[in-house]
């Protein structure tokens, strides 16, 4: 059985092998491939962001679609001078949403885009990676 004394001795051991190889093998510092390699994993992290901040401008914009098709649909169902009071204020937040889901959207693509050039920019750079990235 595994003792938290005895895995803090195993962690510790595994963070003195850790330095010494990598004291060995450049002086302390790291390899410039694995420093490139970290670099490009942040980048597509940041992707990933931009990916996930894509989807909910998606979303926030299909939002004011929906409520507006449902209106059309039940329209038949009341008068729109009775109704002018309670509809304005929605359409305005509808157009709110459409302008937010919009900037969401394309500052999304602007993003990927930059990070998908800075990426090949690293692997034209740095021939040694690029066969990892397509």
């Amino acid at each position: 059985m595994i003792t938290s004394r005895s895995t803090k001795k195993e962690w510790r051991g595994i963070g003195d092998w850790v330095e010494k190889q990598m004291s060995t093998e450049t002086n302390g510092l790291p390899k410039l491939d694995d420093v490139v390699l970290g670099e490009i994993q942040v980048l597509l992290a940041e992707k990933r962001t931009a990916l996930s901040a894509l989807r909910t401008g998606i979303a926030v914009f299909a939002l004011p679609l929906s409520v507006l098709s449902a209106l059309i649909a039940t329209s038949r169902y009341y008068s729109m001078e009775k109704v002018m009071p309670l509809l304005a204020p929605l359409l305005l937040l509808n157009l709110g949403l459409v302008v937010l889901g919009c900037w969401l959207v394309f500052r999304s693509i602007h993003r990927i885009h930059h990070f998908e050039h800075r990426i090949r920019e690293l692997s034209e750079k740095y021939r040694s990676i690029a066969q990892f990235i397509e």
